[in-house]
């Protein structure tokens, strides 16, 4: 086994391949260390089965409103649960094969085994210790399971184990409805399974604005059960588990728990590099060079817990392998903030969210999808979209939203955000018509109206028709 190189890396997820990226850049003296399963959290039990599975799940869920488009005879079809869940693990397979072409060609510099820290310089693997003048931390995140329900054994499910599934029950429950909880919660209602969602929080898939996460509330009440602000407890029943919450209850035959997920930090050694940890046992890092703080180790991806999504796990990676690699910091601006939970209406949040904002003092422009001229045709007209602007010039701050779409709405947003647009500045662009995207200019339009008038000769300022079919 390798003795000493340039640099470790800790971790074969999406944050540790994207510094062997930029390693391998600068030196072919370097390993790999990835305690199996390989294949990244994404791949194999994250992002990319679980939309295999919303996608199916919404494929069925279509036959409810196809009588509405005049197209008869949806009550014939039937979900075949364990094709669905054949057809998510072919995917994912496909998926984690592709992520592991990454490592094949590395030899023994590819190392599968337990890695730890031995001081800032030194990893032990397995008992064999190799030196490294730059070490990347990249050992990625796993599901909480509260510890008193860990003797409900296989009946308790996460998503390392859901897709693993050859079946699923009729009843099932889902604890925690942030991002993942959500999805799962109402996909597996769409496939026609009892679903009770509980959360201890009075909101949903990270939603701050109390008017979006009312809509979303309304909206997934009509598909499965929602208990939002309550803390249950499970039992023991004669058919399954009871989930229990003041003084109400209920029966499930298995338990989703989506509760949030821990960083692999509590056997790395972290407690070695001689640096105050919190009580939590993580070091202070710095997002834009990833190092903690004056040693050689740096902590990326999930792990550091700063923003747990692929593209912001695959930045801290990029910033890891650079600063690994060079002899003067390299520090990297991050960029700005979005997340989108892919139920539906679709939850999205670009820049900077309510919370992070007094929204008296900001402007804000809002639209609502239940009288939107596209979204009426497709049936989707359900959500609302809000987006917070300074009162001072109408520069775009941040948005929220549970809107259909909202994907797609995220993006053109960011990139505004991004750019330091103007509401005017978006108004001058042509929408087309007819799109959603017109409902984001009726918010658009919203704020315009509360600041001071554009030149007579700007497209900006062309108003509504205030005719639905036209906007």
């Amino acid at each position: 086994m390798i003795n000493k190189v340039d640099v470790a890396i800790v971790g074969a997820g999406t944050a540790g391949l994207a510094a062997l990226r930029d390693v391998r850049r600068k030196t072919d003296n370097f390993v790999i260390i990835n305690k199996p399963p390989y294949g990244t959290t994404c791949a194999r039990v994250g992002c990319m089965p679980s939309k295999t599975l919303i996608a199916a799940a919404n494929a069925f869920h279509a036959r409810a409103l196809l009588d509405t488009f005049g197209i008869r005879g949806a009550e014939h079809l039937k979900a075949d649960i364990p094709a669905v869940l054949a057809r998510v693990r072919k995917l994912r397979d496909d998926f984690v094969a592709g992520v592991m072409k990454s490592t094949d060609d590395l030899g023994d510099r590819n190392i599968a085994g337990h890695a730890r820290l031995d001081g800032a310089n030194r990893v032990v693997v397995d008992g064999h210790v190799i030196e490294a003048r730059q070490i990347i931390l990249a050992p990625g995140s796993s599901p909480v399971v509260p510890q008193p329900w860990k003797k409900f054994g296989g009946r308790i499910l996460t998503t390392d184990t859901l897709f693993e599934q050859q079946d699923l029950p009729s009843r099932i429950g889902v604890i925690g409805l942030g991002a993942i909880g959500v999805e799962m919660a109402q996909a597996l209602a769409r496939l026609g399974l009892e679903v009770h969602g509980f959360d201890g929080a009075n909101q949903m898939a990270g939603i701050s604005d109390e008017k979006i996460a009312e809509t979303l509330r309304q909206s997934l009440s009509r598909e499965f059960a929602v208990h939002l602000g309550v803390n249950v407890d499970l039992a023991e029943a004669e058919d399954g588990i009871e989930i229990r919450w003041g003084e109400e209850k209920v029966g499930v035959d298995e338990v989703l728990v989506a509760v949030g997920r821990r960083q692999n930090v509590q056997d790395l050694g972290l407690e070695t590099l001689g640096v105050p940890l919190d009580d939590k046992g993580m070091p202070e890092v710095d997002p834009q060079t990833m190092r903690i703080a004056n040693t050689s180790a740096l902590l990326a991806g999930d792990a550091n817990g700063i923003r747990p999504l692929l593209h912001e796990g695959s930045d801290d990676g990029h910033i890891a392998g650079l600063n690994a690699t060079s002899d003067t910091p390299v520090q990297l601006e991050r960029r700005t903030p979005i997340s989108i939970t892919f139920c539906a209406p679709e939850v999205a949040s670009v820049g900077k969210r309510a919370s992070d904002l007094d929204l008296d003092d900001c402007l804000v422009g809002e639209v609502d999808f239940r009288s939107q001229g596209r979204a009426r045709v497709m049936q989707q007209n359900e959500g609302l979209l809000r987006i917070y602007a300074s009162r001072d010039d109408g520069r775009l701050l941040g948005a929220e939203m549970a809107a259909p779409g909202a994907e797609h709405f995220a993006h053109l947003l960011v990139l505004a955000i991004d750019q330091n647009l103007t509401v005017h500045d978006l108004l001058r662009l042509p929408f087309y018509h007819p799109t959603l995207e017109e409902g984001l200019r009726s918010a658009l339009r919203e704020i315009a109206r509360e600041l001071p008038p554009c030149s007579i000769s700007d497209l900006a300022g062309c108003a509504s028709l205030e005719i639905e079919a036209l906007e």
